[in-house]
């Protein structure tokens, strides 16, 4: 058997939910898998794109995230969207409970990666943004690209 490389093997990411969410606070939690959905993400295929997370019954669950079949699987391989159960700590999960139900905000997942040959998602608590703010993120995004390669072409020029 091959052994896992040490640090962190991004899988997938959710880029989308950067720009639709401020965020907030950032967790790293487990996930309870089976061996056909390691084995898929060991092949890096997967996707957060229309995942999100809710809580229930004192337990944190992913839902909708996208882990294709295994190829090599048999008849026991998973479902593809399944509901996958988060590994928290009590306290955490308790302060994201309240966060939610209180505040308005939400947790969405950011990241899917192995860390030490063990899969892992990174959640996030955060609160919806307003159009215009999506406006003005992008907005600041292109300002800064633009200011970069002002600085850039002037310092080759100067050269």
């Amino acid at each position: 058997m091959a052994k896992q490389k040490a640090g962190e093997h991004l899988i997938a990411s959710n880029k989308r939910a950067r720009h639709d969410y401020h965020i907030f606070d950032t967790y790293e939690a487990g996930l309870v898998l089976t061996g056909s959905e390691v084995k898929s993400l060991r092949e890096g295929r997967a996707s957060l794109n229309e995942a999100f997370i809710f809580i229930e019954y004192g337990e944190a669950w992913l839902e909708s995230a996208y882990i294709p079949e295994y190829i090599n699987g048999t008849w026991t391989n998973h479902a593809p969207r399944r509901k996958r159960k988060l590994l928290l700590h009590r306290a955490q999960i308790d302060k994201l409970f309240i966060k939610t139900r209180d505040g308005g905000m939400t947790i969405v997942p950011l990241k899917l990666y192995f860390n030490n040959g063990r899969a892992k998602v990174e959640i996030a608590l955060a609160k919806g943004k307003k159009e215009y703010d999506k406006r003005q993120t992008l907005r600041e995004k292109q300002d800064k690209r633009e200011a970069e390669r002002a600085m850039r072409e002037r310092n080759r020029l100067g050269e």
